[in-house]
Formats: structure tokens, C-alpha cells, sequence
């Protein structure tokens, strides 16, 4: 099992939210480390796209919206590596 922490993307969203909100105000953005690498109507489509490029769990989707109940609720899930 491999375990990813998504730390990072979410506090680079905290820290930029603003400016992202300016941009990307109402879609799903894909965080990966410290940049944005993709904006989507919605968060099936988001995590579509980005698992064709990023191994599911090691990048964030968030509804970019103001204000901090934007993320107010975290989940989480686990991946499973088959080998």
C-alpha cells in the first residue's frame, strides 16, 4: 500500500487562494507539489484527466472557491498499489 500526503497541495492552495480564486473562481482545479496543472468543470472530469498524466493520490482536486468554507471538510482515501 502506498500513502501519499497531499500537505503540500493543500497549503499552496490556502496560501494562494485569492489569486487562484481570481482565475479559476467555480471550477475544479488539480494541484500537484506547488502548481496548478490543470482547471476542469467538474471533479469526475478533474480526476479523469489527471490520472492519465499522475498516479491517483499524489495529486489534490479543489473546487476553487473564496472563503475558508471552500475546505472545511478533508477526506481521504487510501491506494492500493497491485502488484
Amino acid at each position: 500500500m502506498e500513502k501519499y500526503d497531499l500537505t503540500k497541495e493543500f497549503e499552496y492552495y490556502i496560501a494562494h487562494q485569492a489569486e487562484l480564486v481570481e482565475k479559476y473562481n467555480g471550477r475544479y482545479i488539480v494541484i500537484v507539489g506547488s502548481e496548478v496543472v490543470g482547471d476542469y468543470d467538474d471533479t469526475l472530469k478533474a480526476i479523469r484527466e489527471a490520472s492519465k498524466k499522475y498516479k491517483l493520490g499524489t495529486f489534490l482536486v479543489q473546487k476553487c472557491e473564496p472563503g475558508e468554507e471552500s475546505f472545511t471538510m478533508t477526506f481521504h482515501s487510501r491506494v492500493y498499489a497491485q502488484q
